[in-house]
Parts: C-alpha cells; sequence; structure tokens
C-alpha cells in the first residue's frame, strides 16, 4: 500500500491534530516571555524613576531576576523545540516531501529560531539594567 492510498484512522488524526496544536501554541511561548518582560522593564523602571515608588537599585535587582527567570524559560521552549526538530538524529536540515512527521519537525525548527530571536531581544532590553546607572 502507497503513502496516498493510505487513510489514517480517526484517533490517530486526532492524535497528530493534538500534537501539532501543542506545538503552535509552544511556537509562541518565546516571543509573549520577550514581550512581557519589555512590558515589566518598561513598567518598573518608569514606576521607579519618574513616580520615585521605589529606590532604582532595587527594580534593577528584581529586574536582573526577572531577565534571568525569561531567559531561562525562553531557552528551555528553545531545548524542547530542539528536541521537536530531531536534527541530531535526522540530519536532515530539510525536507522536501512535506510528511507529517516533516511539518512537526519544522514547527520545531522555527520555535527554535523563534526562542533564539527572544533571546536575543530579551538581553538587548535588560543591557540597560547592566549598563546604565540610574534616573536621568
Amino acid at each position: 500500500m502507497t503513502e496516498q492510498e493510505y487513510q489514517p484512522h480517526a484517533e490517530e488524526e486526532r492524535r497528530e491534530f493534538a500534537a501539532e496544536s501543542e506545538s503552535l501554541w509552544r511556537l509562541t511561548l518565546a516571543p509573549v516571555t520577550w514581550a512581557l518582560h519589555l512590558v515589566l522593564c518598561y513598567a518598573t523602571v518608569s514606576l521607579a524613576c519618574a513616580r520615585q515608588l521605589f529606590p532604582v537599585d532595587t527594580a534593577r535587582i528584581w529586574l536582573i531576576g526577572a531577565t534571568v527567570l525569561a531567559l531561562a524559560l525562553i531557552g528551555w521552549q528553545g531545548w524542547r523545540a530542539l528536541q521537536q526538530w530531531n536534527v541530531r538524529n535526522t540530519g536532515a536540515l530539510s525536507h522536501p516531501e512535506g510528511k507529517a512527521e516533516d511539518r512537526h519537525q519544522f514547527l520545531g525548527h522555527a520555535t527554535f529560531l523563534i526562542a533564539l530571536i527572544s533571546a536575543i531581544g530579551t538581553v538587548f532590553t535588560s543591557l540597560p539594567l547592566l549598563l546604565l546607572e540610574g534616573c536621568r
């Protein structure tokens, strides 16, 4: 029986859809983490500098901790995506056939790259915390 003649069962289709749906949610977690970190940094610094609700040094320490937490979450997502991509085991960087497993691995590849971009964005968002001394 060729692959074109094979018709998957309903249960098999449900499992595949659930796996791909989870992959799509994981695809968004890293950029959402980056965005939330960005908003947290700007809001905290504005409250510390403009409103003077708490000392800037305290805000800096808390935000560096939040940065470490955000980078850990993004790194974890990148690691999971690398496992889904499975490039180390298959050695295939591209899949021209476009089978279901190839699409699953592509989502892992895309998630890994988005996690990498999100990590870079998070680091650049945090650089002023390390380089600037206070409010000006």
